[in-house]
């Protein structure tokens, strides 16, 4: 994170607040008397006198509403030194509230919300400077600039703060990695998601986003979030994998998760070399297969288990539901002896499907006997 400057003055563009929430940078010319006071200000070596200095100056410039930020992002960060960490928030909402497209303040703010250990706050911020990362791209351009002039402008200005939407991005995604209720954190879930697409971590945001609405026994809030998700991000693998699971298990949405799962087959390619490629198709043909069954397509689904289950041996735990649906597929088809072998194989694996799989083997193994 890029700590606060303190300055004289800044060389930027002040741009309209207004215009798309665009990143505002806090200007203070230089030579001004807010500017002269600022420095003396932050020369006073007494903590409490500094403290007191900046409350007078927010008093005293209460007109100039950059003067009064910057003032209120200062004793925002004075609190956080001294540990007073209640304080350095209040003082920061503050300052967001007085210029609140600045990133600076958002990352700042972020910052404080973390020492806190307040995740809501955190995903808060995050999710806002996401924002205003993302609209600096959507600057209206100005009458007397070419449109290759400003592309390129803007395209810079954004990939200056690149880092600063990086940091949002990891402290957003732990705050849910942490999160320990389940309804907050989905709700973190939701509000990342569409602020942060093609994350470093869309794989594991969707991992736990399935495993989490899965606590909560919500499918329909799950693919609510997934459609959204695609929606921003229509070739992530994962969300697509995500969504074809979730439809797979209804037949009246089971050729919607054929259509998911066979996009992802097209995105890893017909001979995935990659290990992790390789693991998402594999995951593509269990969720075929559970479709193909669901559409009484027996054969079809033996065909697509078989191939999840060579293409998911370095995965056990994904390799164990698609032994197990090849299983009860094996038995529709009157092929005990498949069934068995695919069973006793999804029975050994430590998993979520380790106890269903034992109670189907005991089944097969006593259909027909008298």
């Amino acid at each position: 994170m890029r700590a606060p400057q303190r300055f004289a003055i800044v060389f930027a563009i002040l741009v309209s607040s207004a215009a798309f929430g665009q990143n505002t940078r806090i200007v203070i010319p230089a030579g001004t008397p807010e500017d002269k006071e600022l420095n003396a200000i932050a020369a006073e070596t007494d903590s409490g006198k500094q403290l007191e200095a900046y409350q007078d100056f927010i008093n005293k410039y209460s007109d100039n509403k950059a003067a009064v930020a910057y003032a209120e992002w200062q004793l925002s960060q004075a609190y956080l030194g001294a540990k007073d960490n209640a304080k350095a928030l209040e003082w920061g909402d503050k300052a967001l509230q007085t210029f609140p497209n600045d990133l600076d303040i958002v990352v700042s703010d972020t910052n404080v919300a973390m020492a806190m250990k307040n995740d809501a706050k955190t995903v808060e911020y995050a999710v806002k400077g996401a924002a205003i990362y993302h609209s600096i791209l959507q600057q209206p351009k100005p009458a007397d600039v070419s449109t290759g002039d400003w592309s390129n402008r803007t395209t810079q200005d954004q990939f200056s703060v690149k880092p600063d939407y990086e940091f949002l991005e990891n402290a957003a995604y732990n705050a849910i990695v942490t999160e320990q209720n389940p309804n907050q954190r989905m709700s973190f879930i939701e509000q990342y998601t569409p602020a942060f697409p093609k994350s470093r971590f869309e794989a594991q945001v969707a991992q736990i986003a399935m495993y989490t609405l899965q606590q909560l026994n919500q499918p329909q809030r799950l693919q609510a979030y997934g459609e959204k998700a695609l929606a921003a991000n229509p070739d992530s693998i994962p969300t697509l994998l995500l969504m074809a699971g979730s439809y797979a298990g209804e037949p009246k949405t089971a050729s919607r998760a054929a259509e998911y799962a066979e996009k992802v087959l097209k995105l890893t390619g017909a001979d995935p070399g990659d290990t992790t490629m390789k693991s998402y198709a594999g995951i593509a043909h269990t969720a075929l297969g559970r479709a193909d069954l669901n559409r009484d397509r027996i054969a079809n689904a033996v065909t697509e288990l078989k191939t999840a289950v060579v293409q998911l041996q370095g995965d056990p735990p994904d390799q164990q539901v698609a032994l197990y649906f090849l299983g009860y597929a094996s038995a529709k088809e009157n092929r005990k002896a498949d069934s068995i072998a695919a069973l006793q194989k999804a029975a050994a694996i430590n998993g979520p499907y380790q106890a269903l799989a034992k109670e189907m083997l005991a089944k097969v193994e006593a259909a027909g006997k008298k």
